[in-house]
């Protein structure tokens, strides 16, 4: 099996450590684990692009390039300049320091980057740690998907069906925020919403006056209403979402029908 990795927090991240480790048990002796990530951290940019202007890329070892771009970008890099004489079998993204439940997912690099794969027709899993006070303070706060990645990757593809529909299946994983010895399975749960709880600005002036903003993100450990992605994380399993890009609202379509 040949496995293209990628990730947004650089290619210098300790995830992504874990992650080739995990790739490196998938694709065996024989296999062959490439990869492609953004040479500085690109968190929260989601599904973007670099549309309007070109990136470099730089080969720093056998099998390991960084990009200056997003995961998206290093996933088309990957695909149609690196490995384009031997395209991969799978697609991995991760392993994020932080979680991709509920509403982080619509901003996450992590996911933008699986969601690519999937877009060019390669089945693609993104995979992230949540922390907590249970496991940032471990000597390896991702040792819950150190221990159980490989084997849950493998699972997934198994149980993934055939399909040649227009937009593919990816998943989204998220180990809880907990030692890997109190991982109490894995659950299939949708992705849910953090009520009360939301991005945000907070405001700062610089030494010279000039007015900024930070971006700031909301409280991690509300949960979601029950058996969706977060709420299963923050009582101790693994979550699987199985996602695609097409972002109709089906379930609207017949109430719009009126406007025709």
């Amino acid at each position: 099996m040949r496995i293209l990795l990628t990730n947004d927090d650089g290619i210098n991240a300790p995830g992504l450590i874990v992650l080739e480790a995990i790739a490196a048990e998938l694709a065996g002796p024989d296999g062959e684990v490439w990869v492609v990530a953004p040479a500085f951290e690109q968190s929260g940019v989601g599904h973007c692009i670099s549309y309007t202007h070109p990136m470099m890329v730089a080969k720093l070892g056998e099998r390991r390039y960084a990009a200056e771009g997003s995961p998206a970008d290093c996933v088309l890099a990957g695909l149609h300049d690196v490995m384009k004489d031997s395209p991969p079998d799978l697609v991995l993204s991760g392993v994020n320091r932080g979680n991709n439940s509920a509403e982080n997912t619509l901003y996450s690099g992590t996911i933008g980057g699986a969601m690519e794969a999937a877009l060019q027709g390669v089945p693609a899993i993104a995979l992230s740690q949540y922390f907590g006070p249970r496991n940032l303070g471990l000597d390896d706060p991702f040792e819950a998907a150190g221990k159980f990645g490989s084997d849950l990757v493998r699972r997934i593809l198994d149980a993934t069906p055939k399909e040649q529909g227009d937009y593919r299946l990816f998943y989204n994983v998220n180990f809880p925020p907990v030692p890997a010895d109190d991982v109490r399975g894995t659950r299939v749960a949708p992705q849910g919403f953090r009520r009360d709880t939301h991005f945000g600005v907070e405001p700062h002036s610089s030494p010279s006056g000039r007015r900024f903003l930070w971006i700031k993100g909301g409280y991690q450990h509300n949960p979601t209403a029950p058996g969706t992605d977060a709420a299963v994380n923050l009582e101790g399993y693994i979550s699987v979402t199985p996602m695609r890009a097409d972002l109709t609202a089906h379930d609207a379509l017949e109430a719009l029908k009126a406007i025709e």
